[in-house]
């Protein structure tokens, strides 16, 4: 029986929600009672008839799709004897002919909702899932490949259409459209690094390294502390024995018993640039949520401990507030948000998410930047969603286990919907370059506490250490299933059922079901004889434990069809996924002349100062800072904010190993993309030192400690881009090989362009460096604020990395006056900086310094502003 309840919240007049529920019977007076107390116990404004009148628009979810808001509702009247199998909640609001539009795009969510007309007396709709279809290679050949690369929007160039052509007319026969979306997929950019793993041509000559190398010769150096690192889905460096809160009988309820462990540190970075683009909230909250996952799926089940996140946006053009050197854009293409709705929604989904999660954030970075350098307009317009974090991961579960034959195949996690479909050929393609409709499609929509179950599950698999259920475990991401279930079956093969996943959209294809990114999931291989544990913290957590198949050891992955005995997809891993020819990327090294930095005649230094702090990279971070939380889980020994101000500006974060110790892990991030306009080499550079500089703030072990994750976000197959990129790997190379540190992994996002009107605009090359590393005693930390005594800073000392050159190109300064300049600053000496760091992490030691902080944007006047705001002083 379906019948609907109405509530106006807070007495709005021109809003109203109804609740549209499904019950297996007529519910009694009582019932009904409960029923409108569950809905709006504090407002009791709850009634079965509208009060609107005819003209609202009327949003809905998707018949199709039970939202997790009902799962979750349903769960609840469950609990209660409440005879309820579905609760989904839509919205009337009072609109005209002439706004109807603009509140329609205001609160629809296409993906999911939808705008109706009349009543309705089911949920089921009548759609039938498309079935499995095969594309004619062997009659059309490259013709049909490339139609339905088109079509199903894959991502493939003209070598890759040649490439799976010829694959399948040796196998002699069609592919069906599931076989072409999984290979789309697993071998976009996105999965495959084609351009870190190709081979590269600049200015005509072959180049003996791939950018893969060139990042791992530092590693491969001088590996030290590092226990994973370029596999797995976080790096692994050295932790301690610490003693830790676990539970007594392990996979049970039970009390909590105090033991000594030895734990791990664990880092990962994510960048979610194209969704955030398109939907900056959900965007932005997924990648998040796909970051915690990657902390959660490393070894065989990590621990979460803390986030960062950075931002990079074009020229926000703020109505009543004007920010200096924004001299282009403003206008906002109807296929994406603008600069300042990515960072104000993409900062929410951010902070929304981490906030239900109980993810403390706490470090981060924001920057806007917009001009025209030349002829081409360079402006984060496809911004940097950066999303980061440190976890933990007990000794024992560091190695996955290798697939064996007879291993199950789970999922866990929530259904599928009908979500994030093609997201890693999306990502890989300049934004713009397909159908506006396949672009929001592949955007992902998050369920926080949907994953906060699942993480419990995971968190109870890992605390029983020895007896850990879990023999591999890799989280689902880009490709939906396809992706993360092959991975668990590579190199020896497996066959799952597909009917065997949980649907919340009973019209989803097979397609759709087996590549769609629907979020908080994971696969994992367990063996047999302990599926039944799993299963029984599963239901415990109230979380969906699929059995999907099983390791056959025969190299291919098979995936059956119960329904109608049919098999959508069969094809060797060593096809899909084996050593595939290397590409070639050809590039030319015609660096571009700048103009040098003219300072306007009658420029006084208040003047200067006012332009330079109204720029979202110098002035105050708290409305980034102000809505998360930023100490929940008790093992935050430093955040953003210090000072009796409590002003955000510390320089680095530090996390505690346990409860009952003083050991850690501290963390910081190093970026400097408009320096890289001027010269890539010098701008990589400094966002190694940014790193460091940072990071001293904490007394950590060593420098050679230091692990790094590093992120690229490029436009890089652009004239002159790949040249560039690859000047700033070396040049990250070299002075990291000087230092004694190293990268361990990262990831690199190379399509940083977009369509503005009829403008192409490419964003400015970004890495963003990731520094973390053991600290022995976590009250070994300064901050930034100035402490005084008796009134008074007794002594303030400057040292001069730059050695007195005071070099103004990519500054601050330079952007406030809407120029660039010619001569960016630069690590001259790298063995000073290493020398410099030592020195101070020596004097942090002795207790000899009370505050530290770094000149980064903005210069050396702000870091002093800073540290007197902060102190009060």
């Amino acid at each position: 029986m379906l019948f609907e309840l109405y509530r106006r919240p807070n007495g709005q007049r021109s809003f109203e929600e109804c609740f549209h529920i499904d019950s297996e019977r007529s519910l009694t007076d009582p019932e009904l009672s409960i029923l409108r107390w569950l809905i709006d116990a504090p407002l009791n404004d709850v009634s079965l008839a509208p009060v609107l009148g005819d003209e609202v628009v009327k949003i809905r979810p998707r018949l199709s799709v039970e939202t997790p808001s009902s799962s979750n509702a349903v769960a609840v009247c469950s609990s209660m004897d409440l005879p309820v199998r579905r609760i989904e909640r839509s919205q009337r609001l009072v609109c005209s002919e002439a706004n109807k539009d603009s509140i329609i795009a205001a609160h629809l969510d296409p993906m999911t909702q939808e705008v109706y007309a009349s009543a309705f007396t089911m949920f089921d709709t009548g759609m039938r899932p498309e079935p499995v279809a095969f594309v004619d290679i062997l009659g059309r050949g490259k013709t049909a490949m490339r139609e339905a690369n088109v079509a199903l929007g894959l991502g493939m160039d003209d070598w890759d259409e040649t490439y799976w052509t010829a694959l399948f007319v040796r196998l002699g026969r069609n592919p069906t459209n599931v076989e072409l979306f999984q290979i789309g997929n697993g071998n976009s950019e996105h999965s495959r690094h084609w351009f870190f793993r190709g081979i590269h041509v600049i200015d005509g000559v072959e180049l003996p390294e791939s950018l893969m190398a060139i990042v791992q010769a530092p590693w491969k150096c001088a590996p030290g502390n590092s226990l994973v690192a370029f596999r797995d889905n976080a790096g692994v460096i050295r932790g301690t024995d610490v003693p830790a809160f676990v539970a007594e009988y392990p996979g049970h309820p039970s009390a909590l018993a105090l033991l000594q462990l030895l734990q791990h540190i664990t880092a990962t970075a994510e960048t979610h640039n194209h969704p955030t683009l398109v939907a900056p909230f959900p965007g932005a909250a997924t990648g998040t949520g796909g970051r915690i996952r990657d902390n959660r799926a490393v070894g065989r089940g990590g621990l979460v401990h803390a986030g960062l996140a950075g931002y990079c946006v074009g020229n926000l053009h703020i109505s009543g507030y004007a920010i200096p050197g924004e001299n282009v854009g403003g206008e906002v293409s109807r296929r994406h948000a603008s600069p300042l709705d990515i960072l104000i929604q993409g900062s929410n989904g951010i902070s929304n998410y981490g906030n239900e999660i109980g993810e403390p954030l706490i470090g981060g970075f924001c920057r806007s930047f917009g001009q025209m350098i030349g002829d081409l307009r360079r402006e984060f317009r496809k911004p940097v969603l950066y999303s980061a974090g440190m976890g933990r991961l007990f000794d024992q579960h560091v190695s996955k286990r290798s697939p064996e034959k007879g291993m199950l195949i789970v999922r866990i996690g929530g259904p599928a919907f009908r979500i994030g479909v093609g997201g890693g050929s999306a990502s890989s393609m300049i934004h713009g370059a397909q159908d506006e409709g396949l672009d929001f499609k592949s955007v992902q929509r998050g369920n926080a506490e949907m994953e906060n179950r699942v993480n419990r599950v995971i968190q109870a698999c890992a605390e029983m250490r020895e007896r850990n259920p879990i023999e591999s475990i890799h989280d689902q991401g880009a490709g939906g299933p396809s992706n993360v279930l092959t991975e668990l079956m590579e190199p020896v093969g497996g066959k799952v059922d597909i009917r065997k996943i949980t649907v919340g959209d009973q019209t989803m294809s097979v397609l759709e079901i087996w590549v769609a990114e629907y979020q908080e999931g994971y696969g994992l291989l367990v063996r047999p004889e302990n599926v039944e544990v799993l299963k029984s913290i599963c239901q415990r957590e109230r979380v969906n434990c699929e059995v999907l198949g099983e390791i056959t050891g025969d190299g291919n992955v098979i995936v059956h069809d119960s329904a109608d005995n049919t098999t959508p997809v069969n094809v060797s891993l060593k096809d899909i996924l084996g050593e595939l020819p290397r590409k070639r990327f050809e590039s030319k090294r015609s660096l571009q002349k700048h103009q040098p930095l003219v300072i306007p005649q009658g420029l006084t230094v208040e003047d200067a100062l006012r332009m330079v702090f109204q720029l979202p990279q110098v002035g105050s971070k708290g409305f980034l800072v102000r809505k998360v939380d930023r100490s929940v889980t008790g093992l935050v020994a430093r955040q953003q904010c210090c000072g009796p101000m409590q002003v955000p500006v510390s320089d680095v974060a530090v996390t505690a190993d346990g409860y009952f110790g003083l050991t850690g892990a501290a963390t910081a991030l190093g970026e400097q993309p408009i320096k890289m306009l001027i010269d890539p080499a010098a701008g990589a550079r400094m966002a190694v030192a940014e790193m460091l500089t940072n990071l001293c703030a904490a007394r950590i072990t060593k420098l050679s400690d230091v692990k790094c994750r590093a992120n690229w976000m490029w436009a890089a197959k652009r004239p002159r881009e790949g040249a560039l990129l690859y000047d700033a790997a070396v040049a990250m190379r070299d002075i990291m090989l000087k230092l004694g540190i190293a990268i361990d992994g990262g990831k690199d996002s190379l399509s940083m362009a977009t369509q503005v009107e009829n403008e192409f605009v490419v964003s400015p090359g970004e890495l963003v460096v990731m520094g973390y590393a053991p600290v022995p005693d976590i009250t070994k930390v300064v901050t930034p604020d100035s402490k005084t005594f008796a009134g008074y800073v007794h002594s303030v000392r400057l040292i001069d990395l730059g050695c007195g050159r005071n070099r103004l190109g990519g500054s601050a300064l330079a952007q406030a006056l809407g120029q660039l300049g010619n001569e960016s600053s630069d690590i001259d000496d790298p063995d000073l900086l290493k020398r410099a760091f030592e020195a101070v992490q020596e004097l942090i030691g002795m207790g000899a310094i009370t505050a530290c902080h770094d000149r980064s944007d903005g210069g050396l006047i702000t870091a002093l502003a800073e540290m007197c705001i902060a102190g009060k002083c």
